[in-house]
């Protein structure tokens, strides 16, 4: 069963980092947002399964889209991918909902590793 992924990031570079760094073999489809409210569009169209966020973005940045996520109940994993890895920052995404917090540049072992413990890949 193919899984729905959204790429959020306001770098281009940045999100074709991670799309390269998600497992070769993983049965998915991609889509991409450059900001917060591009990616809550996105997302509300619906059939999204996992969100790879950035938190440092242009008009609405990755927490305020995590609080829209669960203001709204919207349901899907969502995995916070940035290089503000101050413990603060990643408490925080955690407490808002996020499943786990990369940093950049993404590790490729780190997300299999990650996607394994949620079953979302064997």
């Amino acid at each position: 069963m193919s899984v729905s992924v959204l790429v959020v990031d306001d770098s281009a570079m940045a999100r074709k980092m991670l799309i390269r760094a998600l497992p070769a073999d993983w049965d998915i489809s991609i889509t991409q947002a450059s900001n917060g409210v591009e990616a809550l569009s996105r997302y509300r169209q619906g059939g999204v399964d996992v969100i790879f966020l950035d938190l440092t973005m242009p008009e609405m940045d990755g927490y305020q889209v995590l609080e829209a996520l669960r203001r709204e109940d919207l349901n899907c994993l969502v995995i916070v991918v940035s290089a503000d890895i101050q413990e603060a920052a990643q408490a925080r995404v955690r407490a808002m909902g996020a499943i786990a917090f990369i940093k950049k540049p993404v590790d490729p072992v780190r997300i299999q590793a990650v996607l394994k413990e949620y079953g979302l890949l064997l």
